[in-house]
């Protein structure tokens, strides 16, 4: 399952790095996110565009993790045409990482299903 059944995303650009945060939508998530959501998963994601170091902060007062990717937006927003690197799709990126959940878990695709 996709890391945006659990989650949410935001994200900034500083130079050429990018800071993305991931928080559960239910703190009982936070849990899969601290075991599932590594630096070597998001390096798995992002390794084609991040050349440099990635580093996971935790956040457990508010569910969320905090990534910061650097050599990410190649030189910078405002040296470079890929626009597409920015922020928002880094963000969007972020929430493709694969996770596992417990059988019979409701993602939030599946929990919007339910109130149709």
């Amino acid at each position: 399952m996709p890391l945006r059944e659990v989650a949410h995303s935001r994200s900034g650009e500083k130079g050429n790095s990018s800071t993305i945060s991931v928080i559960a939508y239910e703190m009982e998530d936070y849990s899969t996110l601290l075991e599932q959501v590594t630096v070597d998963a998001v390096r798995k994601i992002f390794d084609p565009i991040a050349k440099g170091e990635i580093q996971r902060y935790e956040v457990p007062r508010i569910g969320a993790l905090n990534f910061v990717l650097d050599e990410v937006l190649e030189g910078g927003r405002s040296r470079t045409l890929g626009f597409e690197e920015s922020g928002k799709a880094l963000s969007s990126l972020m929430l493709q990482v694969p996770i596992t959940v417990a059988d019979g878990y409701q993602g939030r695709a599946s929990k919007a299903e339910g109130v149709r």
